[in-house]
């Protein structure tokens, strides 16, 4: 696959991009086949215990996962080095790689260009503390913007009280690029969060538990996508 396969999906309804951190981590395979059906994407957050406080999917484990989709994989880089790990989430079949602004300026930058040069979707993501401001230098190189709605790398929190306020100004910084580059919410995505982030801007959103422990994925997204 190629960074296509990211532009290539609807720009009008709310998008899925499924966080596979919330499947049976024994059983990743089958979390996948029967979600498939649903999710426009499959969410994969990789942590070097640096940056964030887990250690998540790596790049063999990736490589192992690709053949049991078609949907793109988007990488979350949450690591300090993003650049020293590109080479091998690329040959691992990533599609979608997004990085945090917070590893600094210069290795942020290499490491957009590079997933542009190997012909991947690059992303930027900031942490809940982070400016929104500071996704400026990025913007034009960049076809999505995530937006951490909770502390990076710990599962299970509630949505912070600015999330929301967050999204409308990142909405409001991106103003024309709006119709390239997407909005992407990530954390704290419960049953009566969704519907104020879709209000907030999202263009898309990344459900957890929310899919894996639902017992009628055809109602969940069906409610999803009447967003």
């Amino acid at each position: 696959m190629n960074t296509s396969a990211w532009q290539n999906l609807p720009r009008t309804r709310l998008l899925a991009d499924v966080s596979l951190w919330s499947a049976d981590l024994a059983n990743l395979a089958a979390g996948i086949e029967r979600v498939e059906p649903f999710a426009d994407s499959f969410h994969l957050d990789v942590s070097d215990a640096h940056f964030a406080p887990s250690l998540l999917f790596f790049p063999d484990l990736i490589r192992a996962l690709r053949p049991h989709t078609k949907r793109p994989l988007h990488i979350h880089l949450m690591v300090e080095r993003p650049t020293i790990m590109l080479e091998n989430l690329v040959a691992s079949g990533a599609d979608v790689i997004t990085v945090h602004a917070e590893v600094g300026k210069s290795e942020a930058t290499a490491a957009i260009e590079a997933i542009l040069r190997a012909g991947r979707s690059a992303g930027l993501a900031l942490r809940l503390d982070t400016p929104v401001a500071a996704s400026e230098p990025y913007l034009d190189r960049v076809d999505s913007l995530l937006l951490l709605g909770t502390g990076l790398g710990v599962k299970g929190q509630d949505l912070a009280p600015d999330a929301c306020d967050r999204l409308a100004n990142a909405a409001s910084l991106l103003g024309d690029r709006r119709a390239r580059v997407r909005l992407i919410a990530d954390g704290g995505i419960r049953s009566h969060t969704v519907p104020l982030l879709r209000r907030a801007g999202a263009d898309v959103i990344v459900p957890g538990s929310l899919v894996f422990h639902s017992q009628n994925l055809v109602e969940t997204f069906s409610w999803l996508r009447a967003l």
